[in-house]
């Protein structure tokens, strides 16, 4: 198994010593690729993310389009990677993004979405999608079925025990897709942004699945992608559960094979 062919797969091995009840051994490790990402808008450098490489484009569409910098994947002209991690955005005709207008710093690391944003008023984005008058029921079963379908999917996972992942199932509990990085907001960006460029956005009759924590960001971006639930196999944050409240989103936390958490829209999670 070469170095080459398991980076491509946002993986490579390692050789490393590995201490058990039977003392010190070398061993062959998976470790997840983490490099960074240069985004650029017309040539001019908007963001560095920590990012696992695959679907670099997905993750800079989901990127702009959950940071409300564009309203449609028709915003976009043409996409270049013309190098391994810098990524160019050509604009549509009439579109414009100026970083400086934006009042923020977009260097993100793969741990923290929001530690380079200037301010929390400027977290609050506003969604086209009204998700108030669009909720719809969602069953006990179909949540606790999800977890064992995120894991036969999630190959990376099991080999790095460091990936996360963003899950996407319709309402009945049938898995759509995911997308997977060492980063959990890249994960959500992908999955988001591949979203926006077939056209499925907004994603209203969809169940998120997030394979840790659930974030203000995470919530935020869903939000933005008018997603209406939101099941996390971790904890949500403080203003996670706020938002997701305020945003008339469901939120599920701890969901394991047998029990979950529901912190928002307990109304419409039905036995």
């Amino acid at each position: 198994m070469s170095h080459h062919a398991e980076k491509s797969k946002g993986l490579i091995t390692q050789n490393i010593l590995k201490y058990t009840q039977e003392g010190l051994r070398e061993a062959e490790d998976f470790l997840a690729v983490e490099e960074p990402l240069q985004i650029e808008i017309d040539g001019k450098p908007l963001s560095i993310t920590m990012r696992t490489p695959g679907d670099d484009t997905g993750l800079a569409v989901g990127f702009l389009y959950t940071e409300g910098l564009i309203n449609n994947f028709q915003d976009i002209a043409a996409i270049h990677q013309y190098e391994e991690n810098t990524l160019n955005i050509v604009l549509a005709t009439g579109v414009c993004i100026d970083p400086r207008s934006s009042e923020r710093n977009f260097y993100t690391t793969s741990s923290c979405g929001v530690c380079g944003k200037s301010s929390i008023e400027l977290l609050r984005l506003q969604s086209d999608h009204n998700l108030i008058n669009n909720r719809f029921e969602v069953r006990t079963s179909t949540l606790l079925s999800l977890q064992d379908v995120l894991v036969k999917v999630q190959e990376n996972f099991g080999l790095t025990g460091g990936i996360h992942a963003s899950a996407l199932f319709k309402s009945n509990g049938s898995y759509v897709f995911h997308s997977e990085d060492v980063g959990r907001h890249n994960a959500l960006d992908k999955l988001i942004g591949r979203s926006l460029m077939v056209g499925k956005i907004p994603l209203r009759e969809s169940i998120l699945l997030l394979s840790g924590r659930a974030s203000f960001e995470l919530v935020q971006k869903a939000y933005m992608a008018g997603i209406t639930c939101i099941a996390a196999v971790g904890a949500p944050s403080s203003l996670a559960v706020d938002l997701a409240r305020e945003n008339g989103q469901t939120l599920v936390g701890f969901l394991k094979n047998h029990r979950f958490n529901i912190y928002s829209g307990h109304e419409y999670v039905r036995g």
